[in-house]
């Protein structure tokens, strides 16, 4: 499994991680063997959040799971990110919302502390204050270890850090071939011909990059936003068809090429992958094997529907 160092963080975690949103489909059995499959993988990096499923379900199902796979707690990254409730309709990020998020996660999860809790969409009324007193309650009860936010942009991430005591260190956003906006503005820059000129996330890749922010992709075979799995979709038979030559080269299934083209950028990121079929899984695990070569890259990009200006 190949492994990333988090420049603010921890090291040596898995550049596959596990995500858990489908996970209350599933018997605990069945969770246990997805579990202990990963976990046989080297994906021992675990991401949650509280609104996969109704009430916490993905969380409970894989704690009691947990409990049948025979895997030590510390030998496992658990993540879960909180501040969505779709029965309010709001985003949340107050001290209370999150310290009782947080107290139900760790119930749920069957665990007395967090490796990383991310805040879950940018709740538009929060507070930095408010939110840097609310980590550091939570970082000296020992029940988050480390810190993170999913879809946040530049600037309020610098607003956050104006008061945080301790680093931000995961920032979860959706990076695919097919949903490439974190790095298709920087291709046409001050180009009036194209849409894809237009900034959507003010540099965000960069700013992660330089602040030693770690990007994990979610949704990495998504097309549009959950429309689908591109792999086999017949709206996208030329990049099917790059994703077929070029993982003929390397001996990789599409999907599996599909994942190694996002590994291969040097940012580093992570990719989150919600599979719950464990041979799936193991042919993912294996992009971790190869490098793509810059023109292979290229070539996927372009066959995704870019061009070069």
């Amino acid at each position: 499994m190949k492994t990333i160092d988090v420049e603010n963080g921890p090291k040596g975690l898995p550049a596959i991680v596990q995500g858990c949103m489908r996970m209350p489909a599933l018997t605990v059995d069945e969770a246990a063997r997805v579990i202990r499959n990963a976990y046989d993988l080297g994906v021992t990096f675990f991401d949650h959040a509280t609104c996969y499923g109704k009430n916490g379900e993905a969380e409970t199902r894989f704690g009691d799971a947990f409990l049948k796979t025979g895997i030590r707690r510390e030998d496992v990254f658990l993540q879960s990110k909180c501040a969505i409730y779709p029965e309010r309709s709001v985003f949340d990020w107050s001290r209370e919302s999150v310290l009782k998020a947080v107290d139900e996660i760790l119930t749920r999860l069957r665990t007395d502390y967090l490796d990383a809790l991310l805040l879950h969409r940018p709740d538009l009324l929060f507070d930095p204050e408010e939110v840097a007193q609310t980590f550091d309650i939570l970082y000296a009860s020992g029940k988050v270890r480390h810190f993170g936010v999913s879809n946040l942009a530049p600037m309020q991430i610098e607003l956050l850090k104006k008061y945080l005591n301790r680093p931000l260190v995961f920032n979860q956003l959706q990076f695919s071939l097919e949903q490439s906006q974190l790095v298709d503005q920087a291709l046409y820059v001050n180009n009036k011909t194209t849409e894809m000129s237009v900034s959507r996330d003010c540099g965000l890749l960069d700013y992660c990059r330089l602040h030693g922010i770690t990007i994990q992709a979610w949704s990495p075979l998504q097309y549009g936003f959950f429309q689908g799995v591109f792999i086999d979709a017949p709206q996208f038979p030329q990049l099917n068809g790059a994703l077929e030559m070029v993982g003929r080269k390397y001996g990789l299934s599409k999907t599996a090429t599909a994942i190694a083209w996002i590994l291969r950028h040097p940012a580093k990121m992570q990719v989150v992958v919600g599979t719950m079929t464990p041979e799936r899984l193991k042919d993912i695990c294996t992009a971790c094997n190869v490098v793509l070569e810059r023109e292979d890259w290229y070539e996927l990009y372009l066959a995704s529907g870019k061009f070069l200006p």
